[in-house]
């Protein structure tokens, strides 16, 4: 059994290959990799694609820009493996990855996702520790020395005081996977919304520590800080909204008041306060005081 991995692209070329070179480095050959062009307007990845003499390696491109959730419906339906991993086009692996996950699922066939260890580099690939990665890994995340099989409304409470997985480093098992579809509407929540969708059915989780995968987190710009809106903010309180009804149609009481405080998104939008403020943003100061006092 191969692992199938798919790559949604869209963006700057060397980012692109800088990921399929950290693929053709597994050292479990036992992979398929297919990069879904979302019709970048540039052709120098194709081209670099197609120099790779690989008989594993695929590029696929959409006739017209169709999003990034759309897109990864596409890599979805293209899959033909097993298990499949959504990797981030700027993201790497490192040379075990491949081990790491088709060893966790074969030790835990029935699970639908597995969450390997993941370091975290900058945009130069540097190892960076954040204050949000020391939140999700050292305070939120469940402890793991071994690999351990999570599930119900224990990993469901856990994911919504605080999303610590790693959404491009995540495998899945294709079947299961394509009976929940992605929920159009919430682009920040994606990820959280099909993996609580996906235990609500019943699914569990392999939590392996070992790290094998570099998750590629850039450096927010001073122009991004300054055009925070509050629409991010939003579109979280809307999917936890909608959580806090899934879980309480569950049963699941712990599950649902974590939706409804969602503490460490109330907390991230306090810590950007201090750049809204500096910015002078009014509109964005009084978004983020709306959001961190719950209203």
């Amino acid at each position: 059994m191969a692992l199938d991995i798919l790559v949604p692209y869209w963006g700057d070329p060397a980012l692109l290959r800088a990921t399929v070179e950290s693929v053709l480095a597994q050292r479990n050959p036992d992979w398929l990799l297919t990069v879904v062009d979302d019709a970048y307007p540039d052709d120098t990845a194709s081209r670099w694609l197609a120099t790779l003499d690989d008989p594993r390696v695929r590029y696929v491109r959409q006739e017209h820009n169709v999003g990034i959730t759309q897109n990864y419906r596409t890599c979805r339906e293209l899959a033909t493996q097993d298990v499949m991993v959504f990797l981030g086009y700027d993201d790497l692996l490192l040379p075990g990855y491949v081990d790491v996950v088709l060893s966790a699922h074969r030790r835990f066939p029935d699970a639908v996702v597995i969450q390997p260890g993941v370091e975290v580099v900058d945009e130069d690939g540097h190892r960076v520790r954040t204050l949000a990665d020391e939140v999700k890994q050292r305070l939120v995340r469940p402890r793991a020395d071994r690999a351990r099989v999570l599930g119900g409304e224990e990993l469901v409470t856990s994911l919504l005081h605080g999303d610590w997985m790693y959404w491009p480093s995540l495998a899945f098992r294709t079947t299961p996977l394509r009976e929940v579809d992605f929920r159009d509407g919430f682009p920040v929540t994606q990820d959280l919304a099909l993996v609580v969708d996906l235990l609500v059915r019943g699914g569990t989780m392999v939590l392996e520590p070992t790290v094998c995968f570099r998750y590629r987190r850039h450096r927010e710009s001073a122009s991004s800080t300054a055009l925070l809106d509050g629409s991010r903010f939003a579109a979280e309180r809307a999917y936890f909204a909608l959580a806090a009804e899934q879980a309480r149609t569950q049963g699941w009481p712990r599950a649902e008041r974590a939706a409804r405080w969602r503490l460490t998104s109330r907390a991230h939008a306090a810590t950007l306060l201090p750049a809204a403020l500096r910015s002078g943003r009014q509109d964005a100061v009084r978004a983020l005081v709306r959001h961190a006092l719950g209203r």
